[in-house]
């Protein structure tokens, strides 16, 4: 029978959810977290120490991320991981093949984002919807206050747009220590994740909770572009008994959602929305519209984008070829109306 360690396993984010699993997977075997992925070579880590494991291609309950617990065992001289337990969440993202997993057992997702060239109230919209489909709670984090320009304006401009459930901290990721303004959410046992682009100060600011030493740049002059120093998630301690996993800048966002966990982010459109003349009413042009006025033109134009890559997202094969030719038809018709005008 595995002996669970509880105080020890609390300590990198274990929970009793996993418990029952563990009885049912396996009587033997070593409980551990994965803490990096490098092809199929993984780093895990039982409370006491890390060690290096493999994964044969295919693992029962699948393939394990930054963040899973598996059970592991000795053979032939290295660890192999034989059983991936069920994640409590899983943040992922929607890809052209499917989803994503970017990390497992997550708590909190802080949602980096610079005060300077990189200050983007769309891209932190696509955030929060990302990360709130998955299950995790979003926290605003907005860095670079000392450099950034129009710093009072753009976050007032932010907490006007975003419902003010979701919190909002501005911080230097450098000046960081684990009672700072983070302390509510660095916990024993909590885990959380950093996002955002590159150069906006994820992998400072977990050096700086952490006591790591991962490589970090700056931005690149005139534009604040960031570069990319993290090239893969990793799961990192910190003294205070939580866990943060750094991940590289993606650009690429498109939420693993459907439309009504996408609504959970725009709580204030869907309120309003009920007191719409027409119930099927999509807020562009119709009358006895609600929300147009009321809520930031931007940020509705933002919703429908979503709404729009929602609904692609969950379209079969056929549809997308159907939906192509309706819109192929009605440009030609344009197209020909147009001539028609023009007496050609």
């Amino acid at each position: 029978m595995i002996d669970i360690d509880f105080p020890t396993l609390h300590g990198i984010g274990f929970k009793q959810h996993f418990v029952q699993q563990i009885a049912a997977a396996s009587p033997h075997g070593r409980l551990a977290r994965v803490t990096s992925v490098q092809r199929d070579w993984f780093t895990l880590d039982d409370g006491r120490e890390a060690f290096p494991a493999r994964s044969a291609r295919f693992v029962s309950s699948g393939q394990p991320v930054v963040g899973d617990w598996v059970l592991a065992s000795p053979s032939l001289g290295d660890w192999w991981i034989d059983h991936t337990l069920d994640a409590l969440t899983r943040l992922s993202r929607r890809t052209p093949s499917g989803s994503q997993v970017l990390a497992s057992n997550v708590d909190t997702a802080l949602l980096l984002m610079g005060l300077d060239n990189d200050f983007n109230p769309r891209r932190m919209e696509r955030y929060i919807a990302l990360v709130r489909a998955c299950g995790v709670e979003p926290v605003m984090v907005l860095t670079k206050p000392d450099i950034g320009s129009r710093v009072e304006d753009r976050i007032a401009q932010l907490r006007q747009r975003i419902p003010g459930d979701v919190p909002l901290l501005q911080l230097i990721p450098s000046e960081q220590i684990d009672a700072g303004v983070l302390a509510p959410w660095l916990g024993a046992g909590q885990t959380l994740v950093l996002l955002g682009s590159s150069g906006v100060g994820k992998s400072t600011l977990t050096n700086a909770l952490s006591g790591s030493r991962q490589a970090t740049g700056g931005t690149r002059h005139g534009d604040d572009r960031g570069r990319h120093t993290t090239t893969a998630r990793s799961l990192h301690r910190c003294p205070g008994g939580a866990c943060i996993i750094d991940t590289p800048g993606l650009r690429a966002w498109q939420p693993d959602a459907d439309e009504e966990e996408l609504e959970l982010s725009f709580n204030d459109i869907t309120a309003l929305a009920d007191q719409c003349q027409f119930r099927d009413c999509r807020h562009a042009s119709e009358p006895g519209c609600a929300v147009r006025g009321v809520v930031d033109a931007d940020r509705l134009q933002n919703y429908r984008k979503l709404l729009r890559e929602v609904g692609r997202a969950e379209q079969t094969a056929l549809e997308r070829i159907a939906e192509r030719g309706k819109w192929k038809v009605l440009m030609k018709e344009a197209k020909q109306r147009g001539r028609d005008k023009r007496g050609g």
